[in-house]
């Protein structure tokens, strides 16, 4: 009698098991996303090239790809961008300018990452040597890595061969961390934001505006009152726009013409506007150490939920100025 009820027992757990693998084969596969930016994709390893963000350095090559990008205040109040990438590694990225002080700590969040660069000043190169960045800088590479654009202009003519790069960095066994969770959450929609049409932002000798796109679904960029157009024609702009208030200070540094490098200070606390979804949100931004991640969240601790797709982070020490969605219908 045992023996005919384990038997019967058996069978039945086999039809079960059948039917849940019938099942499951119905279901759509769940696809991979990042990490970073919560679009679809597979982590890879990590690259942050420095961009050029002057007049001149427009189109910039590749910024699309990015999962990150990070706009950070260099000499005379320019800007210079930080773009982190992962899942996708575009061919070509640029114009590739040189490193600056903030870098390293902006970087050091991400782990060990392929840095790439045009230079830096001499005082600045062996503190990038002895952080936690693979040094992949144009000083060391060949020519035909960091390339020149014939129809551009120098400086702003360097085009970095990403995909070359990338390869060798392969070949070679380079340490490159896989990107992992830097603090970002992606989630739903939460309450109380402030309907917002647009915003701008400004640095001493730089504006960017974002204007929300519903039928994008994201923030249309514009720079020094440019729309941001990057060379494949792409308008450039995230699904999620952070602009996170820090202090910017003087620091050891400097460029060759004697003006003096601003430090953005990422380690810390700090008030921080978090756009998504046409609504903007006020949180607070923190960040324990250099090798922490940076978290968003709200005056009741529960965390700012961005929103999947690219991200990009303002980092500026002067208050954005708004825009409602319900002021811009009147006008």
């Amino acid at each position: 009698m045992f023996s005919k009820r384990s038997a019967v027992a058996g069978v039945i757990i086999a039809v079960l098991l059948t039917s849940c693998a019938a099942v499951s084969d119905l279901l759509p596969e769940k696809k991979a996303t990042s990490v970073l930016s919560g679009r679809e994709g597979v982590d890879g390893p990590l690259l942050a090239v420095k961009i050029d963000d002057t007049n001149m350095a427009h189109p910039q090559i590749g910024l699309e790809d990015a999962e990150i990008v990070y706009i950070e205040q260099v000499e005379g109040g320019l800007t210079r961008l930080a773009a982190i990438y992962s899942t996708v590694v575009p061919e070509r990225i640029g114009p590739v300018r040189s490193a600056r002080i903030s870098d390293i700590d902006i970087l050091s969040q991400f782990g060990r990452v392929a840095f790439a660069y045009s230079g830096a000043q001499r005082k600045l190169l062996p503190v990038i040597s002895a952080s936690n960045l693979e040094d992949l800088g144009a000083q060391r590479q060949s020519p035909k890595i960091y390339t020149t654009d014939p129809n551009r202009v120098q400086p702003f003519a360097m085009v970095l061969r990403a995909d070359l790069l990338m390869q060798k960095v392969k070949e070679e066994q380079r340490t490159v961390d896989i990107a992992k969770n830097v603090g970002f959450v992606f989630g739903d929609l939460q309450d109380g934001g402030a309907p917002t049409q647009k915003v701008e932002m400004s640095w001493p000798a730089a504006t960017y505006s974002a204007e929300w796109s519903e039928e994008q679904s994201r923030w249309l960029l514009s720079h020094n009152g440019n729309l941001n157009v990057a060379e494949s024609g792409v308008v450039l702009g995230p699904t999620t726009l952070v602009i996170q208030l820090v202090k910017i200070s003087p620091s050891e540094y400097g460029d060759k013409f004697g003006g003096v490098t601003p430090l953005s200070e990422t380690v810390g606390t700090g008030k921080a506007y978090v756009l998504r979804d046409g609504q903007r949100f006020v949180t607070s931004w923190s960040r324990a150490s250099s090798e922490a991640g940076t978290t968003f969240t709200f005056s009741d601790g529960a965390t700012m939920n961005f929103k999947a797709g690219q991200v990009w982070v303002a980092l500026t020490d002067r208050e954005p100025e708004f825009t409602s969605r319900a002021a811009e219908k009147k006008k």
